[in-house]
């Protein structure tokens, strides 16, 4: 019998190819929010006008946030642990409160706001890639 087939595969399943993806683009996300009001006059230029369209960036937390959620609420039934959420909650309501805060970029407190919402959500999928690793005998750590 093939020992790899026996191994627990979840920190290289797709739980955890989810979590990789969703901690880089929300933390893609926060750079964005905290560069953007910096970079206001050079995207045109560069042809990247639609990275500073409110639309764009709603439609961006909107897809972190269902992504997060349904990452850690899968991970919650996995390793039983409230930590990962106890990150993404906060992060959620900066997220949201951010884009209430306004649709112009060049209010300081919108780029603050989620660019902390975004950082906290990048966190909560590596706490919820930790907790749902599974430690065997093919880890290399």
């Amino acid at each position: 019998m093939d020992e790899r087939i026996s191994q627990p595969r979840s920190h290289h399943g797709l739980e955890s190819r989810i979590d990789r993806f969703g901690a880089l683009a929300s933390m893609l996300c926060a750079v964005h929010c905290a560069l953007l009001p910096l970079l206001f006059g050079i995207l045109p230029a560069l042809g990247l006008a639609f990275l500073a369209d409110h639309a764009y960036e709603q439609i961006f937390v909107s897809f972190a946030i269902v992504l997060a959620s349904i990452s850690l609420l899968h991970g919650l039934r996995k390793h039983g642990s409230y930590r990962a959420l106890l990150i993404l909650v906060p992060g959620i309501l900066l997220l949201v409160v951010g884009m209430l805060i306004g649709a112009d970029h060049s209010n300081p407190w919108h780029a603050t706001v989620v660019s902390i919402g975004g950082t906290l959500v990048a966190l909560s999928h590596v706490i919820n890639m930790r907790l749902t690793h599974v430690h065997g005998p093919s880890c290399r750590h």
